[in-house]
């Protein structure tokens, strides 16, 4: 159960200054949150369950064998651009 001691403590070993307002927020948002893990919890023969921690079925049993698939045509690709220099799409610059 998560008290206002505790959050101020966490907030304090994180180096996060919390206001009394932002206190009384977590403390309603983690309220929310046990009250959701109660309502799990009540669901019947839960603990039957194995955790799925990746829930599709995916295997790699095999790697490609290497032979060139089909590919589209560079031209075709890059006309579909609107700067390109040479083989290679040009794009906006993100990082100063």
């Amino acid at each position: 159960m998560f008290t206002k001691e505790l959050i101020l403590d966490y907030a304090d070993k994180l180096l996060i200054g919390l206001s009394d307002e932002e206190v009384d927020m977590l403390l309603k948002e983690f309220d929310v949150i046990n009250q959701n893990m109660e309502k799990i919890n009540e669901i019947k023969g839960l603990e039957n369950i194995n955790p799925a921690h990746f829930p599709q079925d995916y295997e790699i049993n095999s790697l490609r064998d290497g032979n060139e698939e089909r590919m589209i045509d560079i031209e075709k690709a890059l006309s579909n651009c609107d700067k390109f220099i040479d083989r290679e799409v040009e794009v906006p610059k993100v990082v100063e």
